[in-house]
């Protein structure tokens, strides 16, 4: 399921018809990479990972975590599953540790885990619309498709680390979800 579906898409972009649509199909799913790549994954889905680690906790790639299904990884020379009854998650930080305090040894783990939220904030939808109207309008113009207010497609400043393709105002909806520093 997408961030945004293609009615939400027309009528942010005022577009009647299906004219369109393959093409708007195209934008509207490029939309959950840009999003989540800020803010971590936003609609729920289960993942499996190898994830590499050991100590306290083991980070899962693609946070915030929801809940994790099956671990697996090295014990000696082989491997162990742990009951998931026996984890404790930290879904925010994406982690999971053990209940009893022991460490997870040094190596590759395979986690299935559900990852994202419970329901799409508003704010991160209107994000999402907003980046699909300035994508659009980046490609075709503000002559394409009248949307009310300033043009928001001839931007002169490049966001470090974004270039042009995402504008402030989305960056500024996203900060209250924004991932921690060395969480991607």
């Amino acid at each position: 399921m997408a961030l945004v579906t293609l009615e939400e898409a027309k009528r942010q972009l005022d577009i009647d018809g299906g004219s369109h649509d393959a093409e708007l199909h195209l934008y509207i799913d490029s939309l959950d990479a840009v999003i989540e790549g800020y803010v971590g994954v936003v609609e729920q889905r289960v993942i499996t990972d190898t994830v590499s680690g050991g100590g306290p906790a083991l980070s899962v790639l693609h946070p915030p975590l929801v809940a994790v299904t099956s671990l697996s990884g090295p014990v000696g020379g082989g491997s162990i599953s742990y009951p998931t009854d026996t984890l404790a998650v930290n879904g925010s930080a994406g982690t999971v540790a053990r209940l009893d305090g022991c460490y997870f040894p040094p190596g590759a783990y395979t986690v299935t885990y559900t990852a994202g939220r419970s329901e799409v904030p508003p704010t991160m939808k209107l994000a999402a619309l907003i980046l699909l109207q300035h994508l659009w309008r980046t490609q075709y113009g503000a002559t394409r498709v009248a949307v009310g207010g300033a043009d928001d497609w001839s931007v002169t400043d490049p966001i470090p680390g974004f270039g042009y393709a995402v504008p402030n105002r989305v960056l500024q909806l996203l900060e209250p979800f924004k991932l921690p520093p060395g969480v991607a």
